[in-house]
């Protein structure tokens, strides 16, 4: 780290590099241990994959003698899962970390304790200071979670091939490949950043700021479905339930013969559901759903919502500092 404060960096944002250096050293470290572990883990089960495959055992028609291979090979293809999980969690957990260190460390502690006055008193202006302060982490954020994203794809796509793969539309599949990971890593570190002007306390900062993740992705979860149109499939009674395979469930229900729509739960607690449907003329039934081909849709209007919310916390953030040090 200590490169980058004589490398290409100047002023300000030198020195918020030098303040946050072990942070950042360690956050470092971490990032590379994680991705090491799930590229190792990753290898490994190929390798274990290989293996199996030069020998005469099947894990759907197991024959005398292969309980034992049969049980190694399916325990590391459980190991890898295991571990894309944890790293699927871990990034969906990133841009709470990135927020509370904004918020906390990085903002609320110098207004808290006054140090930022020190930066003022050398003709720096509370803008520069502040754009200092985001500008460093914004880059770094960019950067490092762009990287982590691809490393959760790469393992996404290799543990998916094992007998324990993980949908991608899962919330923390999802939420840990493509563009979305860097739009909530940033909104986060301008929320922090927001939060840690207006409370001005690094403990309360902080808080607040994990608290508005949750909300915030409550919020985006609740809606994500509806943020690209649905493709409709229709499956008739006689034919059972058959829907396509590996989509994400966006709604489903009844539909009456005259194509009206009515709740999947219209005749659940019926005595006679037989009857129910044919009282009610249902003769088939509908399922909305994303195909796998809407992931990256689905990724980039998420990703913008996120960007604008991003700029405009920043925006506002700005304001606050100029109504409070003009």
């Amino acid at each position: 780290m200590s490169a980058l404060t004589t490398i290409g960096l100047r002023g300000p944002a030198r020195v918020v590099v030098r303040q946050h250096r072990l942070t950042l050293w360690i956050v470092g470290a971490l990032a590379l241990a994680g991705i090491a572990a799930v590229v190792v883990t990753s290898l490994w089960t190929a390798s274990a994959s290989d293996t199996f495959a030069s020998t005469d055992c099947s894990v759907e028609n197991t024959v005398r003698g292969c309980g034992d291979t049969v049980r190694h090979f399916l325990d590391a293809e459980l190991r890898l899962s295991r571990a894309v999980g944890y790293a699927d969690l871990v990034m969906m957990l990133l841009p709470a970390f990135i927020g509370m260190f904004v918020a906390g460390p990085l903002i609320g502690r110098e207004l808290e304790s006054g140090t930022y006055k020190v930066f003022w008193a050398q003709s720096l202006s509370p803008a520069r200071w502040l754009a200092a302060k985001l500008a460093v982490p914004a880059v770094l954020t960019l950067a490092g979670v762009s990287v982590l994203s691809a490393v959760s794809a790469w393992a996404w796509s290799r543990a998916k091939t094992t007998h324990y793969p993980r949908d991608w539309y899962e919330r923390e599949v999802y939420g840990a490949m493509g563009t979305v990971p860097v739009g909530y890593a940033l909104l986060m570190l301008a929320l922090g950043a927001l939060a840690g002007l207006l409370l001005r306390r690094t403990v309360s900062a902080m808080v607040v700021t994990v608290i508005g993740y949750g909300v915030l992705v409550t919020a985006m979860n609740s809606v994500r479905n509806g943020l690209w149109p649905t493709l409709t499939a229709t499956s008739r009674l006689e034919d059972g339930h058959r829907f396509p395979a590996g989509v994400a469930d966006a709604g489903q229900g009844w539909l009456t013969g005259g194509g009206e729509r009515l709740s999947v739960d219209v005749c659940r607690n019926t005595a006679d559901f037989e009857r129910c449907l044919a009282d009610k003329d249902i003769t088939q039934r509908y399922l909305d759903y994303h195909p796998a081909s809407h992931f990256w849709p689905l990724q980039l209007v998420e990703t913008g919502i996120l960007l604008v919310l991003a700029t405009l916390a920043v925006a506002l953030a700005f304001r606050v500092l100029r109504r409070r040090h003009a």
